[in-house]
């Protein structure tokens, strides 16, 4: 009985061995960072004084699959801190990926006065402010305007930092990001897992 072609070569096999499992870590790395979570770095002030420049964050896939599988858009809770894809991205000119706090939903008013947001809906007809949310996060004035109705499929979202020009965010108008397509969101942020000496959940 002539050997198998593996047994003559057992140099190939091994060779097999190491494509086969290179393939099945790319594989498990796309669907992972598909559905289940990703990775993001911090880059600018804009959410400071909650995160900084250098923060590595773990982002959290799996209500958006969850939402995706049954055929629907996932809504964020107000108050999260949301990564998403930028609706204005233009290779080498703009960040691809943006970090901010989820701060009103479709069909809500958002108003910016007197250094606040405020939101108004029909449970809230006389508004409310959406950082009651967020457990004293962000502790800033805001600074800018707005005084708009958040689209459908759409919702609306600032930085932490708030004054001057630090967030490029939802604020100002057609001089800001915008509102944010909810098909963009990446997900909510889960955990800070870098610097080590400052891990938190979200």
């Amino acid at each position: 009985m002539e050997a198998s072609f593996f047994t003559r070569h057992p140099f190939a096999k091994d060779i097999l061995g190491i494509i086969v499992f290179i393939i099945c870590v790319v594989i498990g790395t796309v669907v992972i960072n598909t559905f289940v979570f990703r990775s993001f770095n911090v880059v600018g002030p804009s959410m400071e004084t909650t995160l900084y420049t250098g923060d590595r964050l773990i982002v959290n896939r799996l209500p958006v699959t969850w939402s995706q599988l049954q055929n629907k858009s996932y809504l964020p809770k107000r108050g999260q801190v949301i990564v998403f894809k930028n609706p204005q991205y233009s290779q080498g000119i703009e960040d691809e990926y943006i970090v901010k706090r989820v701060i009103a939903f479709p069909g809500e008013r958002v108003l910016l006065k007197d250094g606040h947001y405020l939101v108004f809906n029909a449970t809230n007809p006389n508004g409310f402010d959406p950082d009651d949310y967020n457990h004293g996060e962000p502790g800033s004035p805001t600074s800018g305007k707005a005084d708009q109705i958040v689209p459908d499929g759409e919702i609306f979202v600032s930085g932490d930092h708030r004054q001057g020009n630090f967030s490029y965010d939802s604020r100002n108008g057609n001089s800001g990001l915008g509102t944010i397509p909810l098909y963009d969101i990446i997900g909510p942020v889960n955990v800070r897992i870098f610097p080590f000496n400052k891990i938190r959940t979200f």
